[in-house]
């Protein structure tokens, strides 16, 4: 999935676990009660499970993600991958204007968590993008929505913090592997919700984009990172674990944006552009053609504001670039640990040992993705303000294959014939 995030065991579990209808929630609490939480600027301290808010059980969680994305990566479709990945957030967040709401960007495919009077919206905007990834790109977005009662009578949770990227933006940081099990769930059937049709396939992607060519990696690699807790590890050594890697990539001062003021480049036309058009034709209700022209000419405006380098009316470009740095989203818990790091091959090697270390004494599992270069996908509704939000990945499969690597590890492990196939490929996507 969305870097397939599901705790081990997890996929077996998911007929057994399945959600079963008319399950009691609480009383609506609203988003307000999200936005209340404080933001948290030390990282690492967000490895604590003590610091996470469980949502109410009546709030709903959504989650997608792209079937076969090994092979839609293979084609040298990664940025469009991203784009959709992106689309979801864009779609919600459009349809939530001035609201935060509980998000994550998981390369491809993404997770959300709204509460009971938002949550049409929230199944609403699953459909449309949904609809439109099929159109635009011809990928297959499977979708789901669950409550979250549902998920903890199975025995996850979902609980919630918020770190401070920047003074400007917060991203939600997820644990208690309720948003796992739902990515199992959704993979083996449960749940599902249907795309819409291309009449009805146009979500507000307003603000998405991805102009910025392919940052190269400056210390040699860019790593994507994903460490997962097993099913019976305890907090305590999760918790070591991540702090080792955490530790590992500050050494080699990796845990810096693996985006820079240096290493950001515009190019025009973006290599983009098609991606951006589709982005516009669902949002505007363009023909194709014509989305393309607009974006076009919109780029090529904008290229040259950057290339000018000076503030025009209320936009700078030289400090959105700045915000852009301290604003991207390279790092997050997510039931477990996500990374993408600017580091030297000795650094990646290091942080690989320490991860199959974990993996040996039973802690976690996880996997890396070796690539030159990260791509950013932009949201950014409007522009002079500060709280835009740029969502970054490796370019060559980033987080789908490090996820991947993790999985064919556990697989390696376990007798082939003890796994049934459709959970199988249900864990594996």
């Amino acid at each position: 999935m969305a870097a397939d995030r599901s705790h081990e065991g997890m996929a077996e579990d998911a007929d057994c676990l399945a959600p079963k209808p008319g399950m009691p929630g609480t009383d609506p609490s609203g988003l307000d009660l999200f936005e209340a939480l404080p933001a948290i600027s030390n990282f690492e301290a967000l490895r604590s499970a003590d610091i996470y808010t469980p949502l109410p059980d009546d709030w709903m969680v959504g989650v997608a993600d792209i079937r076969g994305s090994s092979e839609v990566i293979a084609a040298g479709q990664y940025k469009a991958v991203n784009t959709v990945a992106a689309a979801l957030i864009a779609a919600v967040s459009n349809a939530l204007p001035e609201r935060a709401f509980p998000f994550v960007f998981a390369g491809d495919g993404a997770g959300f968590a709204l509460p009971p009077g938002e949550a049409e919206k929230g199944r609403e905007a699953l459909r449309a993008v949904a609809g439109w990834a099929r159109d635009a790109f011809g990928f297959e977005l499977r979708i789901a929505a669950f409550e979250i009662g549902i998920l903890r009578a199975a025995g996850r949770d979902v609980r919630v913090a918020r770190f401070a990227a920047s003074e400007d933006v917060a991203y939600t940081m997820f644990s208690g592997g309720g948003l796992a099990l739902a990515e199992a769930w959704m993979k083996a059937g449960h749940n599902s919700l249907d795309p819409h049709g291309p009449d009805e396939a146009r979500p507000d992607l307003t603000g998405l984009s991805c102009r910025f060519a392919d940052v190269p990696a400056k210390n040699g690699t860019i790593l994507s990172v994903i460490v997962l807790p097993t099913a019976d590890t305890d907090d305590a050594g999760f918790e070591a674990l991540v702090s080792k890697i955490l530790a590992i990539a500050k050494s080699d001062e990796a845990d810096a944006p693996p985006v820079s003021d240096e290493t950001l480049k515009q190019r025009w036309p973006p290599s983009g552009l098609e991606i951006e058009a589709h982005t516009v034709a669902a949002s505007r209700r363009l023909p194709h053609w014509v989305a393309l022209g607009f974006v076009a000419i919109r780029t090529l405006v904008a290229h040259a504001i950057f290339k000018r380098a000076r503030p025009l009316g209320g936009f700078d470009p030289k400090r959105y670039r700045e915000q852009l740095v301290r604003n991207s989203d390279f790092r997050k818990f997510d039931d477990g640990l996500l990374l993408t790091l600017d580091c030297s091959t000795e650094t990646a090697d290091k942080i690989e040992a320490a991860i199959e270390a974990g993996r040996m004494a039973g802690t976690a599992r996880g996997g890396v993705h070796r690539q030159s270069s990260a791509l950013v996908t932009c949201f950014v509704p409007t522009p002079s303000r500060s709280d835009h939000v740029h969502f970054v990945d490796g370019a060559m499969g980033g987080y789908t294959l490090a996820a991947r690597a993790a999985f064919e590890k556990v697989e390696k492990a376990l007798r082939p014939e003890s796994i049934d196939s459709r959970l199988k490929e249900a864990e594996t996507g």
